[in-house]
C-alpha cells in the first residue's frame, strides 16, 4: 500500500478569493480549511471541493459587497424556494447598495444599512420577531414612517407597513416640477389635489382640492388634507397594525420641504 498523503498546511483560494489553508487532512472526503480572513473552519469538506475553491465561508461580504449569511437558524432557502425573509434582506441591500438600481431610483443613493443587518442571521430574527400580516395587502419593510427622513435601514427605524399605508409617502416630484408639495402649477394657478387610496378595494383615485394663487395658500390646504387623511388610514387600520407605526402616523407632518 501507498504511504497516506497529508495534505495539510496546502493553501488556495475560494471562487469569492478568500485565502484557504488545510488544518486537517484526514482523507480526500473529510478535510477541514481554514479561512484566515474570518477566523473561520470548515469542517469535513472534500478536497476537490478545496482544489476547485468550491468552500464558501459564511462570513464572505457576497451580497452587494456588504451582506453576509452569518451562522445561525435561518435559511436563505427551504423545500429549494428562496426564503421570503432572504429576499426582504437581499432586496434591502439592493435598494441601498446597487448603483444600477440608483440609476433608476436615485431616491435610494445616500440609503446606509446598519452592521447588524448586514448579518443575514440578524435581519431574519429581527424578521421573524416583527413580521405581519393584513389580509388582502402586500406587506413592505419601510424606513421612514417612524422617522421621517430617516435613511438608515436598522432594528430601530424598520418596520412592516401594509402597501396601502406605505404609499401614502409616495410623492409625484416629476408631475409637481418646482411646486410645493401637493401642488402643480397650471394656467397661473396652483392646483392641489391629493391621491386616495381605498384600503378596502385599492383602487386609487385622485381628489382635487382646489386652485390658489400662492404656493404658501397651495400647501396649506394640502397639508390640511393630508393630515387628515392619514389620520383617517391610521383610524381604518388601528387593530391591525403595530402601536408605534399607528402612533407615527397619527403624529406625521406634511412640511412645505417636502
Amino acid at each position: 500500500m501507498g504511504s497516506k498523503i497529508d495534505r495539510t498546511g496546502e493553501v488556495g483560494h475560494n471562487t469569492f478569493g478568500s485565502k484557504m489553508i488545510i488544518v486537517d487532512y484526514k482523507k480526500w472526503n473529510d478535510i477541514d480549511v481554514y479561512f484566515t480572513e474570518y477566523d473561520w473552519i470548515a469542517k469535513g469538506v472534500q478536497y476537490q471541493n478545496f482544489k476547485k475553491g468550491n468552500i464558501k465561508c459564511p462570513y464572505e461580504r457576497s451580497v452587494y459587497g456588504v451582506g453576509y449569511i452569518g451562522e445561525g437558524e435561518y435559511k436563505t432557502r427551504e423545500n429549494g424556494k428562496i426564503t421570503r425573509m432572504y429576499i426582504t434582506w437581499h432586496s434591502m441591500l439592493k435598494r441601498c447598495y446597487d448603483e444600477k438600481y440608483h440609476e433608476k431610483y436615485p431616491t435610494y443613493i445616500g440609503c446606509e444599512i446598519s452592521e447588524d443587518f448586514h448579518n443575514f442571521q440578524n435581519f431574519a430574527k429581527w424578521y421573524h420577531d416583527n413580521y405581519y400580516e393584513v389580509e388582502g395587502e402586500r406587506m413592505e419593510l419601510d424606513k421612514d414612517i417612524l422617522i421621517k427622513g430617516n435613511k438608515i435601514y436598522s432594528p430601530e427605524t424598520c418596520i412592516f407597513a401594509p402597501q396601502t399605508i406605505n404609499s401614502l409617502f409616495t410623492k409625484c416630484d416629476n408631475a409637481r416640477g418646482d411646486s410645493v408639495i401637493g401642488a402643480s402649477f397650471v394656467n397661473g394657478k396652483y392646483r392641489v389635489s391629493c391621491n386616495l387610496i381605498n384600503p378596502v378595494t385599492g383602487e386609487s383615485k385622485r381628489k382635487h382640492l382646489g386652485y390658489y394663487d400662492t404656493q404658501e395658500k397651495a400647501f396649506e390646504a394640502y397639508k390640511q388634507f393630508k393630515e387628515n387623511y392619514i389620520k383617517q388610514i391610521a383610524d381604518y387600520y388601528k387593530e391591525q397594525i403595530p402601536i408605534n407605526l399607528y402612533n407615527a402616523l397619527y403624529d406625521y407632518e406634511v412640511e412645505i420641504t417636502d
